[in-house]
């Protein structure tokens, strides 16, 4: 079966489906079905939200345009801080609102040691990550296996911004 691409909205009354076809035995499993009740039983991530990724290995401050990536990497062998940029520069790279959100992931699983997260001016901790960072470390990455963590960014206005970490 072919692909189609359409330029104008699709619309349909009895909804969509996305299925798998076994090879073998040509089984059909629909994954999700997409209609007035929208259920889907098979999700996956891929880095598809993250064509590019950007790798900051010293301690630094990173550019609106890393951060915008949504994905940072860190391969040192020592500390490093990363420090975000203001919510001015970081808003203008966004093309942010009061309400834009931008998760931002730190992998640090080729790293040999710590990755501390700052933020910087027009950014603050929200009260979670002010109440417990120092004692549940939730501004740190570990290196290795468990090296990676998932933070969000929440503009509320064009310029400036909340961080907290969400896993």
């Amino acid at each position: 079966m072919s692909n189609s691409t359409f330029s104008g909205p699709v619309r349909s009354q009895g909804g969509f489906q996305t299925i798998s076809v076994d090879g073998t035995t040509g089984a059909v499993t629909t994954a999700a079905t997409f209609g007035t009740t929208t259920s889907v039983t098979s999700l996956v991530f891929t880095n598809q939200n993250h064509p590019t990724t950007a790798a900051i290995n010293a301690t630094a401050t990173a550019t609106a345009a890393q951060v915008a990536t949504g994905y940072i990497t860190s391969t040192s062998a020592a500390a490093t801080t990363i420090t975000l940029p203001t919510g001015t520069l970081l808003g203008t790279q966004l093309g942010a609102t009061a309400g834009t959100v931008l998760d931002l992931y730190i992998d640090n699983t080729a790293g040999a040691n710590t990755v501390t997260i700052a933020v910087a001016t027009n950014g603050i901790l929200s009260a979670l990550a002010a109440a417990v960072s120092a004692s549940a470390g939730l501004l740190t990455v570990p290196s290795g296996v468990t090296g990676l963590a998932c933070f969000r960014i929440m503009f509320s206005s064009a310029t400036a911004y909340a961080f907290t970490r969400i896993a």
